[in-house]
């Protein structure tokens, strides 16, 4: 196996894995809240970073078994891959054109034990459909392309996307928020996670085309 094989696959899991979980939601809206308060924020991070590391390693396990020996099935996930990526990708463009705050609130709320505070991150994480279109399906047949070991990699790097987002946004809190308080923050990265999009979307269809 070449190190630059090795290298491409990583990047790639967590390049990809990065532009999907950057972007506001519940559950970062949640992770920011938990690391403004400081209350259980190692055990929101760990829980976050460990179920997109499973979800994504059982999506690329579930992914390759299905496309084994199906290049026909291949070839149309990772069309409706393009497409879904175009859509997220305008989706994320439009929403740069009315920009909207980042609201955690760290008043008027009691203290939680950490089994409450995971039983709600667990809530966010696992009862959001995103997640399953995100981890499962679209990274997940993402990195079922590759061969052996290179899947490995790739989910390291799917991983190595979580822990970083979810470990800055938490214990960074208190230095993030006042800056993506401002909607003209979210404003620029939206901007930034749509041309993304749009730019992974062309990868995967030109992938498509050529495996037709």
């Amino acid at each position: 196996m070449q190190a630059v094989q090795v290298t491409t696959a990583f990047a790639n899991g967590l390049f990809m894995s990065l532009v999907l979980i950057v972007a506001i939601g519940a559950q970062n809206a949640y992770v920011l809240r938990q690391g403004l308060r400081r209350e259980h924020v190692g055990a929101v991070v760990l829980f976050c970073a460990a179920g997109d590391a499973v979800l994504i390693s059982a999506g690329v396990a579930g992914m390759a078994q299905a496309l084994n020996g199906r290049p026909m099935l291949a070839t149309v996930l990772a069309g409706l891959g393009a497409a879904f990526l175009c859509a997220y990708g305008l989706r994320a463009l439009w929403r740069s054109r009315q920009p909207a705050a980042l609201q955690a609130s760290t008043q008027g709320a009691a203290s939680l034990s950490r089994a409450a505070v995971v039983a709600q991150a667990a809530g966010f994480t696992l009862l959001n459909p995103h997640v399953y279109l995100d981890t499962v399906l679209l990274v997940g047949s993402a990195g079922a392309q590759y061969a052996g070991l290179l899947k490995v990699w790739f989910v390291a790097g799917a991983a190595m996307a979580s822990v970083l987002w979810f470990t800055s946004l938490g214990f960074g809190a208190r230095l993030l928020a006042p800056v993506f308080a401002k909607p003209r923050a979210w404003q620029m990265l939206d901007a930034l996670i749509g041309g993304t999009m749009l730019v992974l979307s062309a990868m995967l269809l030109r992938r498509a085309w050529a495996g037709a």
